[in-house]
């Protein structure tokens, strides 16, 4: 990795570790062997005290900051926040980011070869959920030496893997960050995913999740999936600003092709995302958003289910974000609370819906700025 003091971590090279002792999963499955592709920015100080990790969302990756040598636009999914300088800053914390296992950027997942047949896994690769990424990148930190983090990071699905390893993990985790997250999905997002899964599973080229054995990809699926799903990140107020109701020519044309220009935007985010995401990774990842709930096994009792935590929280939430609404990082705020956890929470006005997570807002920005900067490394 190479510094540059324009706050860009500059080039990175993704890591790959491999693991041959199996992995047992919440599922029932277990992963013989496996990969975990990660990548990592600033450096780990002497006591291993300072390093923090990054969990991703949905459609996120191990690629959290930096650019790579030879794609000079493969700008990092999180980059305005880690750098040296920036909020969560590299000359003082070793930032880890991690692909997670089902995934389709370099870790075992539906893609990879399973070593029992010779072929790619396929519908046959093990159902994963939040607590096993957590398991696994708790062998992770065990590789690299990282006896507990300064702090696990993420947003939307990467906060539930934060929240996920102050329970699994106490002793290992010193702050968790939780970002426009949740306890568990509610009913509604649980329906908009089966809808988006649906999209893909009756996609004639889908195959029962064997298409690559097909040479062909469910690509109407994926796409409509994402389209449903990019909705949803969005809120109103941000969709009318930037499209309104603007036509692409002009004037209606009576007929079923793209007219609108928020039609358009989303017809080219789900040919942009079919073009590089895999179907099955997008299956299990919403299966595993589903699931999460750390109340299931306490009879609904989210307060009850906190009590293990030890860390320290910091939680934010965005005004328009209907997704994830500052009601649902409230609810956690008020179990940590009870628990006497020491909890600080930023609800930022934002009118940029759940994606709020990942833009540069200067409100939200300074108050995790001030976050690090107050963790003791």
């Amino acid at each position: 990795m190479t510094k540059n003091p324009s706050g860009s971590v500059g080039i990175v090279t993704p890591q790959c570790a491999h693991f041959t002792e199996p992995l047992a999963l919440r599922s029932g499955g277990v992963l013989p062997a496996y990969d975990l592709v990660y990548e990592t920015y600033g450096t780990l100080n002497a006591a291993r005290s300072n390093a923090v990790l990054v969990c991703h969302a949905l459609s996120g990756s191990h690629h959290v900051a930096g650019t790579y040598a030879d794609k000079p636009k493969s700008t990092g999914w999180w980059d305005n926040l880690v750098g040296p300088g920036k909020p969560l800053d590299t000359n003082k914390f070793f930032v880890v980011g991690v692909n997670n296992l089902g995934g389709c950027f370099g870790s075992t997942g539906p893609q990879s070869i399973n070593p029992a047949t010779g072929r790619p896994w396929g519908a046959s690769f093990p159902f994963v959920t939040v607590e096993d990424w957590v398991d696994s990148q708790a062998l992770l930190a065990d590789r690299l030496g990282i006896d507990a983090w300064a702090a696990v990071l993420g947003g939307s699905l990467g906060g539930m893997q934060a929240l996920a390893w102050t329970l699994r993990h106490p002793e290992r985790v010193r702050h968790g960050m939780v970002i426009a997250a949740a306890p568990q999905l509610s009913t509604e997002n649980i329906a908009f995913n089966e809808v988006a899964r649906q999209a893909i599973l009756t996609d004639p080229d889908f195959h029962g999740g064997n298409y690559y054995q097909h040479g062909v990809v469910p690509v109407r699926g994926l796409r409509l999936a994402r389209m449903v799903g990019h909705i949803t990140y969005l809120s109103d107020d941000a969709m009318a600003e930037k499209f309104g109701r603007k036509l692409r020519h002009g004037e209606h044309k009576y007929h079923f092709d793209v007219e609108f220009e928020i039609e358009s935007y989303l017809n080219y985010q789900g040919d942009k995302f079919a073009g590089f995401f895999d179907a099955n990774t997008y299956l299990l990842t919403t299966k595993a958003l589903d699931y999460f709930d750390p109340a299931y096994e306490y009879g609904g009792d989210l307060k009850a289910a906190l009590a293990r935590a030890k860390a320290k929280f910091f939680l934010a939430s965005f005004t328009t974000d209907w997704r994830f609404s500052p009601a649902r990082s409230r609810e956690l705020v008020f179990a940590l609370l009870h628990n006497q956890r020491d909890v600080s929470y930023a609800e930022i006005a934002s009118s940029a819906g759940h994606d709020s997570f990942l833009l540069d807002d200067p409100h939200y920005h300074a108050a995790m700025r001030a976050y690090f900067q107050n963790i003791e490394v």
